[in-house]
């Protein structure tokens, strides 16, 4: 699966029975949604979640609720849900450490 709006993309795939979802471009307000929706369909069907943020150039609060909702989610007996580690030097690993949120989510290297 693939959405593609304004240069925001999400892929899907499965890989060992493990969801591993691709998010590219920019997750704000108006595309936090969909990439809710889809991880929350993975992860209430039972299966394990590997979120990619590699290469995702901008995230604002919206998409740090996306990640931190599928963590609680995961966390209260949920399915696994991991998260690729976004660029050490991006946008997006500045904003989830400026959050807090990157010591509490269970972050990987490589998916």
């Amino acid at each position: 699966m693939a959405i593609d709006p304004g240069g925001f993309s999400i892929s899907t795939s499965d890989v060992e029975g493990r969801a591993v979802i691709l998010v590219r471009g920019e997750l704000d307000l108006a595309t936090a949604p969909d990439l809710e929706e889809i991880v929350t369909e993975r992860l209430d069907a039972g299966q394990e979640v590997v979120l990619d943020l590699r290469e995702l150039e901008f995230m604002d609060s919206s998409g740090l609720r996306v990640l931190v909702s599928a963590h609680t989610r995961a966390t209260d007996g949920g399915p696994p849900f991991v998260i690729v580690r976004p660029r050490a030097n991006g946008e997006v690993a500045k904003i989830m450490t400026i959050a807090g949120i990157d010591q509490e989510l269970k972050l990987i290297d490589e998916p």
